[in-house]
């Protein structure tokens, strides 16, 4: 179960993110869990959001450069080592990690993360049958705030 994230490149300039974020309350697009990279001239924020569709088209229209990408979300006890066993089975199955954030559900014992891999499908295969849940866009819109 893909899930879509966003990617916006971002110049590190003052109000930079804020012009990202008043882009999508503006157009009541609720942020889900997010995550960004910098270096010393731009970022890369990647989000998830309730609808990354008309979100890419609203930043895009206000001059942003954005990507989507399929990226899994797993269910992980939220506990020392939790994270550590569903990593260590897609090292285990030679599936290398490119990036990954989390979030925590309010209501639950559980930690949410996000994963890009280099092949979802085999990845959601060898979680899943370790007993690790798969998220579906759904999940993650349900079971996060922020």
């Amino acid at each position: 179960m893909v899930i879509k994230q966003l990617s916006v490149f971002v110049e590190n300039q003052p109000g930079r993110l804020a012009e990202v974020t008043d882009v999508l309350s503006k157009n009541d697009i609720d942020i889900r869990a997010l995550s960004i990279a910098d270096t010393t001239n731009f970022g890369i924020l990647r989000l998830i959001v309730d609808h990354p569709a008309r979100a890419e088209s609203r930043l895009k229209e206000q001059g942003f450069t954005v990507s989507q990408t399929d990226v899994i979300g797993v269910g992980i006890t939220d506990q020392p080592g939790g994270l550590a066993v569903a990593l260590r089975i897609l090292a285990d199955e030679g599936i290398t990690v490119e990036y990954m954030y989390a979030f925590v559900s309010k209501a639950e014992k559980t930690a949410f993360v996000i994963l890009r891999v280099e092949n979802n499908a085999q990845a959601e295969q060898v979680l899943s049958a370790k007993g690790i849940p798969i998220l579906s866009s759904e999940d993650v819109l349900l079971r996060s705030r922020l």
